[in-house]
């Protein structure tokens, strides 16, 4: 459910924008949405979790609103966010 440091690094080598960058809302999207898929796939087969359901639910509001913000921010940003994670259809 967590991710590991190389996973990491690579989602954030991926979508930086400097070379000092880690804490863009490009990259706490993408860290989130990977968390989040992990998450869900643990969920189908724990149906019972409702503790780590909780924590889904929060990830993805915060998701959402980190995307809200980036939206209203930088949209061509948003647009390519969403299309490289493949969030929205």
């Amino acid at each position: 459910m967590t991710l590991n440091k190389e996973e990491k690094q690579a989602l954030i080598s991926k979508f930086k924008r400097s070379e000092k960058d880690n804490g863009y809302s490009e990259v706490q999207i993408s860290i989130l949405t990977t968390r989040i898929n992990s998450l869900t796939e643990h969920l189908r087969a724990n149906k019972k979790d409702h503790s780590s359901r909780r924590g889904l639910l929060m990830m993805v509001s915060r998701r959402r609103r980190l995307l809200d913000f980036l939206k209203r921010t930088a949209p061509q940003r948003y647009v390519d966010v969403i299309q490289s994670l493949g969030i929205r259809k």
